[in-house]
């Protein structure tokens, strides 16, 4: 599956909903061009956020409207189908969607609620297809082996980060808004003795883009970064992934 892999996993940021500004524009333009299409079909999963409205209005304003996109929504949340009906609603929309694009929300929810519908099944073969997958926050989180998520302080804000298994896409777990959420970098670190191979920490505006057996880190905000974290033995490693123009080997980033 690698070598047609066309990831875009981007540690958080804003693309203009009311109120904020548009901070990913760059790497959403990076998404568009590895489709090769300057029209490409667009579809957006929002299930993590129970398919918000006002979530999906951004996105065509944003993805479309503002940078030319085909736009398609899948809904997953609370859909008025049977089960087999929304399996070839989302089996169709996957298979004719260029670049499939994940929201954030609450990953915990959206991973039940894939696997409900085998949505998470039909991803992965999109990803063997070569489609570009992508996605921000718990749209992030979903291609790799697992992540540190937030979604228990959805009913309760003092609840503790949990981790939640993805689609293992990218063998290795991760944590978005690593800059933004203090508390992320102490939960991580914690988490990560418990959890084999190294985790993928991106701070908002920061993306691992990775093409086949290659990645490089790319970034829409000068000073957003990514790290690699892990444990060998006793001994703790918070080491920063450069921003490179040339892609470099996936097997060397993911392995500790």
């Amino acid at each position: 599956m690698k070598k047609n892999l066309k990831i875009v996993a981007i540690g958080g940021g804003e693309i203009g909903r009311s109120g904020y500004p548009v901070e990913t524009t760059k790497i959403d333009r990076e998404i568009i061009r590895l489709t090769g299409k300057k029209r490409p079909r667009f579809l957006f999963i929002p299930t993590a956020s129970h398919d918000a409205k006002i979530y999906i209005k951004t996105v065509k304003k944003h993805f479309g409207k503002r940078l030319g996109c085909i736009i398609d929504i899948l809904c997953l949340a609370k859909t008025p189908y049977s089960i087999r009906k929304t399996q070839q609603e989302a089996r169709q929309k996957i298979s004719t969607a260029d670049i499939i694009y994940v929201g954030g929300g609450n990953t915990f929810f959206m991973m039940n609620k894939w696997r409900k519908y085998g949505v998470n099944r039909l991803l992965a073969k999109a990803a063997k297809q070569g489609k570009v997958i992508s996605g921000l926050s718990a749209g992030s989180i979903c291609w790799f082996k697992s992540g540190l998520s937030d979604s228990r302080q959805f009913k309760n804000a003092d609840a503790k980060f949990i981790k939640v298994s993805g689609l293992n896409l990218i063998n290795a777990a991760h944590c978005p808004h690593y800059d933004i959420e203090p508390k992320r970098k102490a939960s991580l670190k914690q988490m990560m003795l418990k959890v084999s191979g190294v985790a993928i920490a991106l701070d908002n505006c920061c993306a691992l883009e990775i093409v086949g057996n290659t990645y490089r880190v790319i970034k829409s905000k000068p000073k957003a970064k990514a790290y690699k974290i892990y444990w060998r033995g006793q001994k703790f490693f918070h080491e920063n992934i450069a921003e490179t123009k040339n892609f470099l080997s996936l097997n060397d980033l993911i392995k500790n």
